[in-house]
C-alpha cells in the first residue's frame, strides 16, 4: 500500500512529500505523481517512487494507482477544466479500489461565497458519491498569494485592494503541507472534514503594516471599490477577466469568506501557524 500524491510536482505537493519524509514515512511507500519530468526527477532523487500523471489523461491516473493505496488529490489549477479533471481522478480511484482518498478543498466549501468554491463543492460531491473512504482538507488562503502585491508595494508604497475591513486567516504553504502530511501518515481521519486556516485573521491594514516592516519602507492600504480595483488591475496590464476575478476575490474577503479560524491547522501540525510577518519575509528577498 502506497501513499500516492497526485499533483506532487506543484508547490504544495512537493512540500507534502518533504513533510512525509521528515515524519519518517519510508520513501518507498511514497509515490510522487505529476506532469513535470524535471520535478519528478528531483523527487526521485529523494528516494521516493514517481509516476507520470496528468489529470487530463485517465490512463496515466489508472497506471499510478493500486488497490488499497491512500490517494491525495491536490486540486487542479486549471480553473476552466478542473471539474472534469477531478472527476477523472476520482473515477480512476474507484476503479483501482483505493483505500482512502483525501482532497484539498477550500475553506468552508459548502457555505462560503468564495468565487472559487463551486469547483470544490462538485469535487466533494463526486467523492462522497464514490463510496470511497474520504477526508476533506479545506485549505484557506496562502500567505504566499500576496507575493505579487508585496513586490508592487516595494515600488509604489501602496497596497491596493477592495477587501474593505475584511479579514484573512492565512497560513503558509508549508503549514498546510505539514497538516496534510500529518493526516496522510496517521490513522483515524476517514470521514473527517478539516477547516484549515491560520491562527490569526488579519485585515489589509495589518497586511500593509506587515509589508512596511519586511520591506523597510512605508506602505499604506488604498481601499477602493471593486470596479475601481478591476480598472486599476487592467491598467497594470491584466486582462479584463483576470482583473475582474481578482477584484471578486477581494469582495469575497470583505464578505468574510477567508476569516474563519477553527484551530484545525495548528492542531494537526502540533504548533501555531506561521505568523503573517514570518510568512512574508521570505517573499521580500
Amino acid at each position: 500500500m502506497s501513499i500516492v500524491i497526485a499533483g506532487a510536482t506543484g508547490q504544495l505537493g512537493r512540500l507534502v512529500v518533504k513533510e512525509l519524509l521528515s515524519r519518517g514515512v519510508p520513501a518507498d511507500r511514497i509515490v510522487a505523481a505529476g506532469r513535470s519530468a524535471e520535478q519528478l526527477a528531483e523527487l526521485s532523487a529523494r528516494g521516493v517512487n514517481t509516476a507520470t500523471l496528468d489529470y487530463n489523461d485517465p490512463a496515466s491516473v489508472d497506471a499510478a494507482l493500486n488497490e488499497d493505496d491512500t490517494l491525495l488529490l491536490i486540486s487542479g489549477s486549471d480553473i476552466q477544466n478542473r471539474t472534469t479533471q477531478h472527476q477523472t481522478v476520482i473515477d480512476a480511484a474507484v476503479r483501482a479500489k483505493v483505500g482512502h482518498i483525501l482532497y484539498t478543498s477550500v475553506l468552508a466549501a459548502d457555505t462560503t461565497p468564495l468565487v472559487l468554491a463551486p469547483d470544490h463543492v462538485k469535487a466533494e460531491e463526486f467523492i462522497r458519491a464514490s463510496g470511497l473512504p474520504f477526508t476533506f482538507l479545506r485549505n484557506g488562503w496562502y500567505t504566499e498569494n500576496y507575493a505579487a502585491a508585496l513586490h508592487s508595494a516595494r515600488e509604489t508604497g501602496t497596497l491596493l485592494g477592495s477587501a474593505g475591513e475584511g479579514r484573512v486567516a492565512s497560513a503558509t504553504r508549508a503549514d498546510y503541507a505539514a497538516a496534510i502530511a500529518a493526516v496522510l501518515s496517521t490513522a483515524g481521519h476517514e470521514g473527517h472534514v478539516y477547516e484549515l486556516s491560520g491562527d490569526h485573521a488579519w485585515t489589509y491594514e495589518e497586511l500593509a503594516s506587515a509589508f512596511s516592516t519586511v520591506l523597510g519602507r512605508p506602505v499604506s492600504y488604498a481601499s477602493v471599490s471593486p470596479a475601481e480595483h478591476a480598472l486599476a488591475l487592467e491598467a497594470a496590464g491584466l486582462d479584463a477577466a483576470t482583473a475582474g476575478f481578482l477584484a471578486a476575490l477581494d469582495g469575497n474577503i470583505q464578505q468574510g469568506a477567508l476569516a474563519l479560524s477553527t484551530g484545525d491547522l495548528a492542531r494537526l501540525v502540533g504548533r501555531p501557524t506561521t505568523p503573517l510577518l514570518d510568512g512574508l519575509r521570505p517573499l521580500a528577498g
